[in-house]
């Protein structure tokens, strides 16, 4: 595995110059600007990315309208109260995206973010508070205590709310083989723990952010 200095070089030599590389990295939002965030909004960009899954951004950003309102602006706890008939009307409302499964994990997703309450606060709380050297594990736990969030879907959801952490899309993990990290896509614990560490070495010997480093990474595969 390579070091930082190297990933640093390879994307300036790529890219031109400095302000041509910072151009295409992303701005993580701050542990207060994680804690501001409104349940309600988290619940909404949960419900989003969902959608998203496997459809066009642009058909599911142009019915979110319908969305928040059906959803209630995505209260918690008025969302968390809707039963299987609620839903089964939903799917007759041609203003939305008729998925069964997708909405049926709203309310699911509700009761997650309603739980979490219990133990840390607002949900914003929760993701300020998990440290980012262990980013894979905030993964496995929206993916085991959410709904539709396995895959690519947790780590894609935490992009869209400013949460720092890379992505295991397939150009980075294209890179990560050929630094020798991984050898197959990281789907095992055992994988996710080599990736996260290969990103707490480069982010120990450069302080970016983990968002950086993985755009930086997928730089170094040719295409």
């Amino acid at each position: 595995m390579r070091d930082y200095r190297w990933l640093h070089e390879f994307c300036l030599n790529r890219l031109g110059s400095e302000a041509a590389l910072r151009a295409r990295l992303p701005v993580p939002r701050s542990e207060a600007e994680l804690r501001a965030e409104g349940d309600d909004r988290y619940l909404s960009l949960l419900t989003r990315r969902v959608f998203r899954a496997g459809l066009k951004h642009s058909l599911v950003d142009a019915k979110w309208p319908a969305f928040e309102e059906v959803f209630f602006g995505f209260d918690p706890e008025k969302v968390v109260l809707m039963g299987a008939e609620h839903i089964e009307r939903l799917m007759q409302d041609a203003r939305l995206i008729r998925y069964l499964g997708k909405l049926k994990s709203v309310p699911r997703n509700a009761q997650m973010l309603l739980d979490l309450r219990q133990s840390h606060g607002r949900f914003g709380d929760f993701l300020a508070d998990w440290p980012g050297d262990d980013i894979v594990g905030l993964w496995r736990y929206l993916a085991r205590h959410g709904s539709q969030l396995g895959g690519l879907s947790a780590p894609r959801f935490l992009r869209m709310a400013g949460k720092d952490t890379f992505l295991p899309t397939e150009d980075v993990v294209a890179a990560l083989k050929a630094q020798e990290v991984l050898d197959k896509a990281p789907t095992s614990q055992r994988d996710q723990a080599a990736m996260q560490a290969a990103f707490n070495q480069w982010h120990a010997e450069s302080g970016r952010p983990l968002c950086h480093l993985s755009v930086m990474l997928s730089l170094t595969v040719n295409h």
